[in-house]
């Protein structure tokens, strides 16, 4: 097994869908608009500085979820996909994961960004390999709360050994696409690492590395 791995936002998607749920909910009423945007932009750009704590972003992440029915969300969610994810799609993204899939790679979504919002992107991107921040659920409701290890920075690397150890395979051969040099630690991991219209420190890094630059963007 050959694995083609694939960061989601701002990589496969020209946006950020975890940031775009916010404006989501704002734009629909969902939750107080002037509060939960000024918070959603705050944390986007300490994820764009790096400065992100993890944990405290996806309590206010899921905090929205934890407050509705599972039917609720999920009509949202249908919502969300043509609202805001439908734009976001890229035809050289499409393009280039099925240049992987004809050489018989295994393909794979790993993102920070909860599965219930990315779930649906994967499945619509035919990748059948997500590895996503969980939010836990307990008798079918969304606590509010995180769920093991969130697969950002570090947590990547070590959600993806245990995928690895789980299906008994490794990184032979692997490669890796990103955006963000909050994924380094995973960049660094793999045979065939490559920066996706990078951010300026990530582009500074591939260049240092000798690794492959490029853009999806139309």
């Amino acid at each position: 097994m050959t694995l083609a791995i694939f960061d989601l936002d701002n990589t496969l998607l020209a946006g950020d869908s975890d940031h775009a749920w916010g404006e989501f909910l704002v734009e629909e009423g969902m939750v107080d608009a002037e509060e939960y945007r000024q918070a959603n932009d705050r944390f986007y750009q300490e994820y764009l500085n790096g400065e992100l704590d993890i944990f405290h972003y996806q309590r206010f992440v899921l905090k929205p979820l934890s407050s509705h029915s599972m039917d609720e969300l999920e009509s949202w969610r249908e919502a969300f996909m043509a609202k805001k994810v439908q734009p976001m799609m890229q035809n050289k993204a499409v393009k280039l994961l099925a240049e992987h899939r004809d050489q018989g790679h295994t393909l794979m979504i790993i993102t920070a960004t909860n599965r219930f919002i990315t779930e649906p992107i994967a499945e619509l991107l035919g990748v059948d390999h997500l590895i996503a921040t969980e939010p836990e659920l307990v008798n079918g409701r969304f606590t509010g709360e995180v769920a093991g290890t969130p697969s950002f920075q570090g947590g990547k690397v070590e959600r993806l050994n245990d995928w690895l150890a789980a299906h008994n395979q490794n990184l032979e051969g692997a490669w890796f696409y990103s955006d963000s040099h909050n994924d380094v630690p995973l960049l660094k991991q793999v045979q065939n690492p490559v920066a996706v219209d990078p951010d300026p420190t990530l582009e500074k890094l591939a260049v240092e590395n000798g690794w492959k630059v490029m853009s999806l963007r139309v």
